[in-house]
């Protein structure tokens, strides 16, 4: 499914649909390797909230686009260019420093987004908005902790904070684009033109490199292409493992 395949409403709920499944996805892979085990839960935890929100959305997606389709069919039949996800929630783990960093960025997007599309003219749509939004919460405050404990802790702690930062940074500027998808959503009061929330996460990301003794990244380098289906080559190892057993054993039931 392309951009232009169906109502752009359809496509936009899908790429925040795509965003939560992905990143549950990759924090649902620490399970079990956490470095103690309330943090093993607490990852566990937000895991099981991203993907109840991106089932959700899924759920909503088919209805906009018409397809029937199932949850299962948008998570485990759809090709890696079909993921419509930004590049940021894709990449991988790393050590827990990185996790956090990329937790962060996209946690500080989420949160304001989810407020903002509380109010949207889709009344469903702003359904789901109101139950992430108290999640997003605790994910963004969980995520703030870890980066000023790990940036504001040792030098090896803080060596690993500043380069996972420095990783993922350059990503965290696709959460900003606003193509025809946006701007028709946007013009009807369904979706949220990015910039709205851009100076919030500003906002919310300096403060928190300042208490972690951390440097803003700088940089020109943006790479983009996710909302088109243009993905990391680290995504198409992750959802071969992600999809294997459904497309092995199709219709297969636990």
């Amino acid at each position: 499914m392309t951009a232009v395949a169906v109502d752009a409403s359809a496509v936009y709920t899908l790429r925040l649909a795509d965003d939560c499944l992905v990143l549950s996805h990759r924090m649902a892979q620490w399970s079990s390797r956490a470095a103690t085990l309330e943090e093993d839960i607490a990852l566990t935890n937000i895991a099981l909230d991203l993907l109840g929100q991106a089932r959700a959305l899924y759920a909503h997606a088919a209805e906009l686009d018409g397809s029937g389709r199932s949850e299962d069919d948008y998570a485990y039949l759809r090709t890696e260019r079909e993921f419509l996800n930004c590049q940021l929630v894709e990449h991988e783990n790393g050590d827990f420093a990185a996790t956090m960093a990329r937790q962060l960025l996209y946690s500080a997007f989420q949160r304001p987004l989810w407020a903002v599309l509380t109010g949207s003219s889709d009344s469903t749509l702003a359904a789901i908005a109101a139950k992430a939004e108290k999640e997003s919460i605790y994910h963004l405050d969980h995520a703030k902790q870890w980066v000023v404990r790990l940036g504001d802790g040792t030098d090896g702690s803080h060596r690993r904070m500043q380069v996972g930062l420095e990783a993922l940074w350059p990503f965290s500027a696709e959460l900003f684009e606003a193509d025809d998808v946006v701007r028709d959503v946007t013009s009807r009061r369904i979706g949220v033109d990015p910039e709205r929330i851009h100076e919030k996460w500003n906002t919310t990301i300096d403060a928190v490199l300042a208490e972690a003794t951390l440097s803003r990244p700088e940089t020109t380098w943006q790479p983009t292409g996710g909302r088109s289906g243009l993905h990391t080559e680290c995504f198409g190892y992750m959802l071969a493992e992600m999809q294997h057993l459904h497309r092995s054993y199709p219709g297969a039931r636990w």
